[in-house]
């Protein structure tokens, strides 16, 4: 596929995915939300791809936010559903992909900029990253899922502290709070996410897209996430990917995970 706002590469079955405004320090628009979209549903569908590296042109942003001129049309009506859209069309389509993604911040990461990265499975920080929800000093709060996500993984007084005082912190900071898993240099970056990357492929499609399932199953209103680890442990037993496995550790091999869904 070939989009204006983003690149795109494959190898070894990971998927790097660049968004490329550099001008505009990698901004989201409707434009880019909407290729984001396309390329995430496109790398979902994809077979040789097994874990996407989501990141930002340059080194000086992931993505600083949304295009405020924009927001400044918007009627309250459409406000929402520029929200609406916006979560179903992407972050939550991110968040409830079979395959992994990993958010490589390699600079600002500031208000739908960061909640990209939350709607990411997980995320990696270059050293000179900074984190912030900046909205309530625009008059706003965060619309693409920032409020519910935060929360989650920095706890809500961490949360409610970073969103009203729409104070950005450090990346050693996002690190101590548990917003991202590592930090590193920005050289060192996507090396660092393609090598965990590297292992997440070598394991099991099935299995990973039921763990994927079974862990967002917590974190919803209204779900049960210990009945959803049941079922999804149970549909594992169907398929290719188990008899390989298991087949391969007795066997003393490595395996060699198709993704084949059922027998």
């Amino acid at each position: 596929m070939v989009f204006e706002n983003l690149i795109v590469s494959i190898s070894e079955a990971v998927a790097l995915v660049t968004i490329n405004r550099p001008e505009k320090l990698n901004a989201l628009n409707a434009v880019v939300i909407s290729e984001l979209s396309a390329a995430m549903k496109a790398m979902e569908k994809d077979n040789s791809v097994r874990v996407v590296i989501l990141t930002g042109s340059g080194e000086k942003s992931f993505v600083a936010g949304a295009d405020i001129s924009e927001l400044a049309k918007l009627s309250i009506e459409d406000a929402k559903k520029f929200s609406a859209n916006g979560q179903s069309s992407l972050f939550n389509l991110i968040e409830n992909m079979h395959k992994p993604v990993i958010a490589a911040i390699n600079g600002f990461a500031l208000g739908g900029g960061l909640e990209l990265a939350m709607g990411c499975h997980f995320r990696l920080a270059s050293d000179n990253a900074k984190l912030g929800l900046p909205e309530v000093s625009l008059g706003l709060i965060p619309g693409y899922g920032g409020t519910q996500r935060l929360p989650q993984l920095v706890g809500k007084g961490k949360a409610l502290e970073m969103t009203l005082s729409a104070q950005m912190i450090t990346a050693k900071e996002a690190l101590d709070w548990g917003l991202v898993n590592y930090v590193t240099t920005q050289t060192e970056l996507i090396e660092a996410c393609k090598n965990i990357a590297l292992k997440i492929a070598r394991n099991s499609p099935i299995a990973i897209s039921a763990a994927i399932a079974s862990i967002n199953a917590g974190f919803v209103d209204g779900s049960n996430g210990y009945e959803t680890e049941i079922n999804e442990f149970g549909k594992c037993f169907n398929s290719q990917d188990f008899i390989e496995g298991t087949s391969a550790f007795m066997e003393k091999r490595k395996p060699v995970f198709l993704g084949n869904k059922q027998l």
